[in-house]
């Protein structure tokens, strides 16, 4: 098949796939529950690569260019655009929707038991807002078993999100987190510290100052002792005021971890229009843009770009994701627009970059 697919320029036909998704696939997949959606796509992705397609995604969606690499916590990318977590938690499809573009894709968040997460119905579109409401509740296999898959990865630039599972009191949190860094520490490029989820009882908590020093310098610790330490980032909610923010940028210094990801989804639900806009858990999408670049922009100028930004919240355009770059982000990630837009809006991303660089 892959034979085949090289007498042909698939790009041109790109344009036309992305009016088809947003007319007619989109509105077909939106009619239905979007957790089973979200299941059924996993199936669809695996069987087209699997009969051999995988070639077909990588020329319509992939743009190589040396002008896009970028060199972030020590960690080469081929591109800046990555998957944010929460879509590949099991580390089941890192290798297929690599094919689509993205430089670096996000895993987890895994705990260290699996756990069912929270009762379904528990994932909400809020079609009219180009936002999702989850209350997932870090609903994950474990750990050890996404390890399994993540020992066949040869090139995918992984990022390993790790949280506590549900049942375990915040006073126990490191050990949780601890054994996902241990068990994940060969099989993943970086970590990620998701202590700002709203879906798990009292997680958040660990924001503040005491006990998020205490994890991330514990972290730190075992990390250091590692034949190559590995670099530790941590995922901060977007409802942080100024001055816990300041505390953030303090903790990072102080713990000399090696950067922020900014931001997670918001428990604000100011002017959403959509009748799903009451229902508990996290909002991501487009309502989150302008908050997430506000913080990506303070953290930035109060630290004096002192540590590397993952820009994530509302990028359902290539202009989104260069205003958080122009923030202050040095990567940017995809989730809800990932859904609502396409897989074109990887390229344009990465278009609109190469064309920010001639200019």
């Amino acid at each position: 098949m892959s034979f085949l697919l090289s007498f042909f320029d698939f790009t041109i036909f790109t344009p036309y796939l992305n009016f088809m998704y947003k007319l007619l696939i989109r509105p077909i997949l939106f009619l239905f529950d979007p957790e089973s959606v979200h299941h059924f796509t996993f199936k669809l992705i695996r069987f087209i690569s699997a009969i051999g397609f995988t070639g077909l995604f990588r020329s319509m969606y992939e743009v190589k260019d040396k002008k896009l690499e970028r060199t972030v916590f020590g960690l080469s990318f081929n591109n800046p655009v990555g998957l944010a977590a929460g879509f590949d938690k099991d580390a089941k499809l890192y290798k297929e929707l690599s094919n689509f573009g993205f430089g670096f894709i996000e895993i987890g968040t895994l705990t260290p038991k699996p756990q069912e997460g929270n009762p379904k119905k528990r994932l909400f579109r809020l079609k009219e807002d180009n936002a999702i409401i989850n209350r997932m509740g870090f609903n994950n296999g474990g750990v050890v078993d996404a390890v399994q898959r993540l020992k066949e990865n040869k090139n995918v630039l992984i990022g390993g999100n790790i949280g506590k599972n549900k049942i375990t009191p915040n006073e126990n949190a490191v050990d949780d987190y601890l054994i996902c860094f241990h068990a994940l520490y060969e099989h993943v490029d970086y970590f990620v510290v998701n202590v700002s989820s709203p879906n798990t009882p009292n997680l958040r908590e660990l924001q503040d100052k005491e006990p998020l020093t205490k994890l991330l310098q514990r972290l730190q610790d075992e990390n250091k002792v590692k034949p190559k330490q590995k670099p530790i980032l941590l995922k901060i909610a977007p409802d942080l005021t100024k001055s816990q923010l300041l505390d953030i940028i303090a903790i990072v210094n102080d713990t000399k971890i090696a950067g922020v990801i900014a931001t997670n989804t918001t428990i604000s639900r100011e002017g959403l229009q959509s009748e799903n806009k009451a229902e508990m858990g996290g909002l991501s999408g487009k309502p989150l843009t302008s908050r997430s670049t506000e913080v990506i922009r303070f953290l930035h100028s109060q630290s004096g770009g002192a540590f590397p930004i993952i820009g994530v919240g509302g990028i359902h355009s290539a202009e989104d994701a260069l205003e958080k770059l122009q923030a202050g982000a040095s990567l940017v990630q995809l989730y809800t627009g990932f859904i609502y837009e396409g897989p074109r809006l990887i390229k344009k991303i990465n278009k609109a970059l190469l064309k920010l660089n001639k200019s």
